[in-house]
């Protein structure tokens, strides 16, 4: 398969025109003391060890990039996501005051199990709140963990609207990647364990990274991956961020200057990614260090997760879920787009980094898109 023969196109793209990236402040807004303390208990935690870093050397060929390296957490710990290192890193320091606490949170999968996980291992009671469009497999891997589940009617927001109204009636400690008014300091520690993925990614090549492309939802994540990259990177790449095209807050809000909230009219596949509304922490650091921001449709996430599996982009199988595949569909919808390619400066001595969030999750919903998309490979 040759670049043209891809035929993916970006649902949507703008670049900043307050671009600003400024290490200091993107580190005072995540608190750069959370950073090295997060690197320095999770990478004490049992059976640590850093997630591998492949280059996709297939995917690179056909695009014409020196390197494309993408970062698999499909073996972070056995939760199989980078989540595993924000939620229960925010739970073992919430929980040093009070060891008689009972823990809440609101989550779309897999926020929710790093945070049940981290309430386990302390002994710690776990309420979970989830919306009706989570699935049982979900809900399932976190009870698992010994969390209650309790489900919402509605989306993701109404299932955190749940939460924070039960968690202040109850006297429940919330754990949650989102921030509000007067809500700051724990989405701050989750951000500070995401980064530990950047901290690793710093030692596992010497390659200069000229861009990377992140995955957001509420952007905790990105944010996160940006606060990594002011501490850890010598070089600051181009920042492209990605969303489904139905849930793209960060792009209105980066094209607007200001926050802006999304009416999501039809959930995303990429479920973990489907919110219509950018948290305040995230926001401070998202709105002056993107470079770019692109949305992308659904279509093309099964025939990514059957392209990873079958060995399209590496000479082994990758196992990745959803929130896996929109960095490589927006790095190729781009490299298909002249104009935005030129203007990101994507070329024949670009290192690109994408990040592979999660594996197989949700183990029914990864073998129904992977099945999905081999039937559209064979066609």
């Amino acid at each position: 398969m040759k670049q043209s023969e891809f035929g993916w196109n970006l649902s949507n793209y703008i670049f900043n025109k307050n671009y600003n990236f400024n290490r200091e402040k993107i580190l005072n807004v995540c608190g750069e003391e959370n950073i090295i303390d997060a690197n320095n208990v999770i990478s004490n935690w049992k059976n640590y060890q850093p997630t591998p870093l492949l280059n996709l050397e297939k995917l690179s060929t056909k695009l014409g990039i020196n390197n494309i390296f993408y970062k698999d957490e499909s073996q972070r710990f056995h939760l199989k996501s980078f989540k595993a290192l924000g939620g229960a890193y925010a739970v073992e320091k919430v929980a040093k005051e009070n060891k008689e606490i009972t823990i809440s949170t609101a989550t779309a999968g897999n926020h929710g199990r790093s945070v049940a996980w981290g309430s386990q291992k302390l002994g710690l009671k776990c309420k979970i709140f989830i919306s009706e469009y989570v699935s049982e497999a979900r809900a399932d891997e976190m009870r698992k963990l010994d969390a209650e589940i309790i489900r919402v009617k509605g989306n993701y927001e109404k299932s955190l609207e749940a939460c924070i109204s039960n968690s202040k009636a109850n006297g429940w400690k919330i754990v949650q990647d989102v921030a509000w008014e007067n809500y700051e300091t724990v989405p701050k520690l989750t951000m500070a364990g995401y980064s530990m993925m950047i901290k690793e990614i710093s030692t596992q090549t010497d390659q200069y990274i000229t861009h990377i492309f992140l995955q957001a939802g509420v952007g905790g994540m990105a944010s996160g991956a940006i606060a990594g990259i002011a501490k850890y990177f010598k070089r600051i790449p181009k920042i492209i961020i990605v969303e489904p095209e139905n849930a793209d807050c960060v792009l209105k809000s980066i094209d607007k200057g200001a926050l802006q909230k999304v009416d999501i009219k039809k959930e995303s596949i990429m479920g973990g990614m489907s919110c219509g509304e950018v948290s305040l922490i995230p926001w401070r650091i998202l709105r002056e260090s993107v470079n770019c921001c692109t949305s992308v449709p659904d279509d093309h996430v099964a025939k990514t997760v059957a392209m990873l599996r079958n060995k399209y982009f590496y000479d082994k199988e990758i196992v990745g879920g959803e929130c896996s595949t929109p960095g490589i569909i927006s790095l190729i919808s781009t490299c298909e787009n002249k104009n935005v390619k030129k203007k990101l400066e994507i070329n024949e001595n670009s290192n690109i980094l994408v990040i592979g969030c999660e594996g197989d999750a949700d183990k029914k919903l990864y073998e129904n898109l992977l099945s999905k998309g081999l039937t559209q490979l064979s066609k």
